[in-house]
């Protein structure tokens, strides 16, 4: 037990006293589905039942441990629900029954998780093992296969379970579910031939693996994200075929033009005409495919002109603009089916905590035995200050509107106060005490900030002056040594860490992200030091002149920027991973097409035969044959040369020759989705852009702060106040709040942006529910009870 469980005696007699009056014998207004038998459930009927203990007129017509055993599954019920509020499950998977509870509660924990992405990433890396694969990694065809099964069969556990928990008909209406069991099916009839045969064949489907990985609960947030770009790819594919029609009249058009030029081979035929102006809409080929053509008159200029006006610098655009719209409007619309969902989730746990001496609210005795389903880590001091946090009434119960603030509640953590708020107080060495708070001082006067930058400022100016004068000099710059000045600065920023790990401590010094990129470049000079002793990797040290990025912290521009990269770093992070899966994908394609073709001196009497020469010890050749597909990380590279597009043709036209005119299509479609991919990414860039900007019009001169700067204690500091001022208790003498920072994009954020937008939702959600409940239903009661009381208080005062 920590410190903060070591309450005091009269603490103590609180807490039972609280107990006592909350009545341990109290029976559950309500059960769920887990508290009804399999045998009572239809599948015809609604999953999701709350069934009111009519039953029961008294408290001891039950045993007690009767009544213990029903709050105990409301308990773990209503914590389920939480967590399909967080987590953003459909509530229709909800356990259905009794029976279905021990199928759940086995795929939903921590361990499982672990167990399911670990299969799931082998079946990934297992790529690098199959044929075609690097001689180094290259496994047996049983061992593979043999892994691959079993990766599966860990993977499939889930699904059996999960259609053990929702019953075959929620299991065939949830879309994820069904792509999910399709492809492990196929994928276990495939590796279980290849097991057999103990050779393998044409395996395109692997490309479907990342499936499993997605499905991961770790990898929620690239879930939403990949949701949310397919919900993008409408107007994308829109635009895209008015881009397709206009390539093809130009096609049409340029064949009619410039076919009778025998000396132009881009226009000879009409397909030879679609390929070379769909190459020039990403201008690989610009000026070549023009040139034959103005050789001949240069009125043919204006059909190239008029072309790139049309295709690269309008369509293009306004497909950009369209992918904004539709991706802005779906960030706000996301944001605000996840509230919904949550304060639906909410509302269902909330009647499972209700009792029959509590019918409008939640006492802090069944609060605390929610918490300790949803976190059992939380001591009890923790549990009654969530409570009261929450209990803005005072009214010592939590009603229905105030629950729906437990998923911010959840999300904070509590510390024991510290008097003392620097580390050196609590020295008993008052010499050593006294240094630590000069030092302290010292490494918090703004005016040491700024030598520090002006240090960083000379030491990269000095950089950049000795390697030109190096590269003038020297005929082989990598003779670079490390010289007194390396030596210099970096012992200066070896101290200035060292002064400020001293005088701040290490959770206040590691507590700033700006301190923990100083103290990363600062190690890898040190290490790069080490090495130019040893001989070796004497280039770390050059890392330490990316310091130079805190000079740039200074201006309010750069700020921003920095800010909004903060903002967007976890979508551009799930932006990254849907790049590595794209490539994945269509690496896998590539290498069971093109793995077994060579294009080394290929493409003869082709316009690109001189991209794939080689010769041994020529200075002229093209290097072009290493584009290939022989692997996964050849694959990689491959498909990242094609993203950046300059002379991505060449490849493509390599294959086509090589292989068969057809292979073009994969090119194409590789560009075609990379580049509504890359607008898609523009688009969450922008819209993170604005909104920042937005965010800091909205907010008051004295109240903007940068977004990496910013705690939800800010967001709580009135709710904490009052719980301060109004709670005698010495219990809330000794703890403070002790927040993590926001999450980049985090609902804290997107509530303060959209905090009108959300009022008129949950007055309209509210409005919805009201027409929709009967008028006996329990919630419709428990509003009815709830007016009822509040009239007879406005009474009492008057």
């Amino acid at each position: 037990m920590g410190e903060d469980d070591k309450i005091s005696s009269d603490q103590e007699g609180f807490q039972i006293q609280i107990l006592e009056e909350a009545g341990q014998g109290d029976i559950p207004l309500e059960v769920g589905n887990t508290a009804r038998t399999a045998s009572t459930v239809r599948e015809s009927t609604v999953q999701l039942q709350f069934t009111e203990l009519h039953s029961f007129p008294a408290i001891e017509s039950l045993p007690l441990d009767e009544v213990n055993k029903s709050w105990e599954l409301n308990y773990r019920e209503a914590a389920i629900f939480l967590e399909e509020g967080i987590n953003n499950d459909k509530l229709t998977s909800h356990p259905s029954c009794h029976e279905a509870l021990p199928a759940y509660l086995l795929v939903h924990n921590k361990w499982y998780y672990a167990l399911d992405f670990a299969a799931s990433l082998l079946l990934i890396l297992l790529t690098f093992t199959e044929k075609p694969a690097n001689p180094i990694f290259r496994l047996p065809v049983g061992v593979h296969s043999s892994m691959e099964l079993m990766a599966l069969v860990i993977v499939s556990v889930e699904l059996i379970m999960k259609f053990r928990w929702v019953g075959f008909k929620i299991f065939i209406h949830h879309p994820r579910s069904m792509v999910k069991a399709l492809t492990l099916l196929i994928m276990i009839a495939e590796s279980i031939v290849v097991l057999v045969r103990q050779s393998s064949h044409f395996r395109v489907t692997r490309a479907l693996r990342p499936i499993f990985l997605l499905d991961n609960h770790h990898f929620g947030g690239v879930r939403r994200y990949l949701r949310q770009v397919l919900q993008s790819v409408p107007p994308a594919i829109d635009m895209l075929g008015l881009l397709l029609f206009v390539i093809l009249f130009y096609s049409v058009l340029g064949f009619y033009i410039f076919s009778s030029n025998v000396n132009d081979p881009y226009f000879s035929t009409l397909p030879q005409a679609f390929i070379s102006l769909f190459i020039l809409l990403t201008t690989a080929n610009f000026p070549d495919v023009m040139m034959p053509s103005y050789a001949v008159t240069r009125w043919s200029s204006v059909f190239f002109i008029t072309y790139l006006s049309i295709v690269l610098y309008f369509l293009m655009n306004l497909l950009l603009a369209a992918v904004y719209a539709s991706f802005s409007s779906m960030e706000k619309n996301k944001f605000q089916q996840l509230l919904l969902h949550r304060r639906k989730a909410a509302q269902h746990a909330f009647r499972l905590l209700l009792s029959r001496s509590n019918r409008t609210g939640i006492t802090l005795q069944h609060f605390r035995g929610l918490l300790r389903n949803v976190d059992p880590s939380r001591t009890y001091r923790e549990v009654y200050l969530m409570f009261r946090l929450l209990n803005t009434s005072d009214s010592g119960i939590i009603n229905v509107n105030e629950f729906y603030h437990i998923y911010d509640v959840l999300d904070m953590k509590w510390r024991i106060r510290d008097e003392e708020p620097f580390w050196f107080s609590r020295l008993r060495s008052r010499t050593l005490a006294t240094v630590a708070q000069q030092v302290h001082r010292l490494v918090t006067w703004i005016f040491f900030d700024y030598f520090v930058c002006l240090v960083i400022f000379l030491g990269g100016i000095l950089m950049l002056t000795r390697t030109a004068a190096i590269s003038v000099h020297m005929s082989n710059p990598l003779e670079l040594g490390v010289t007194w000045e390396t030596y210099a600065f970096v012992s200066f920023y070896t101290l200035e860490a060292c002064l400020k790990m001293f005088g701040m401590g290490f959770h206040v010094y590691f507590s700033s992200g700006w301190n923990c990129f100083d103290f990363a470049v600062t190690g890898v000079s040190v290490i790069g030091l080490a090495a130019e002793i040893l001989g070796h990797w004497s280039f770390l040290v050059v890392a330490r002149h990316s310091r130079i990025l805190r000079v740039f912290k200074l201006r309010k521009r750069y700020r921003d920027v920095f800010g909004t990269v903060f903002i967007l770093g976890q979508r551009l992070l799930c932006a990254g991973i849907v790049f590595l899966i794209l490539y994945y994908a269509y690496s896998i394609v590539g290498m069971e097409l093109f793995a077994e073709y060579d294009l080394t001196n290929c493409c003869k009497n082709s316009t690109v035969e001189a991209n794939f020469r080689f010769e041994n010890g020529s200075s002229s050749n093209g290097y072009y044959y290493l584009n290939n597909f022989e692997n996964v990380i050849s694959s990689y590279v491959t498909l990242f040369e094609l993203t950046v597009i300059n002379n991505w043709y060449i490849i493509m036209e390599g294959y086509a020759v090589t292989t068969t005119q057809w292979s073009r299509i994969y090119f194409m479609c590789f560009y075609l989705t990379i580049m509504i991919l890359l607008s898609i990414v523009v688009a969450s860039v922008l819209d993170g852009f604005m909104f920042r900007i937005s965010y800091k019009e909205q907010m008051t001169k004295d109240d903007v702060e940068s977004a990496e700067e910013l705690s939800k204690e800010k967001l709580w500091y009135n709710w904490f106040a009052r719980l301060r001022k109004q709670e005698p208790f010495r219990t809330l003498d000794e703890v403070t709040l002790d927040l993590p920072g926001i999450r980049p994009m985090s609902d804290v954020l997107l509530s303060f942006m959209y905090k009108d937008e959300i009022s008129c939702w949950m007055k309209q959600a509210d409005h919805e529910e009201k027409q929709q409940q009967p008028r006996n239903s329990p919630l419709k009661r428990v509003e009815i009870r709830q007016r009822q009381h509040r009239s007879s208080g406005e009474i009492l005062s008057d």
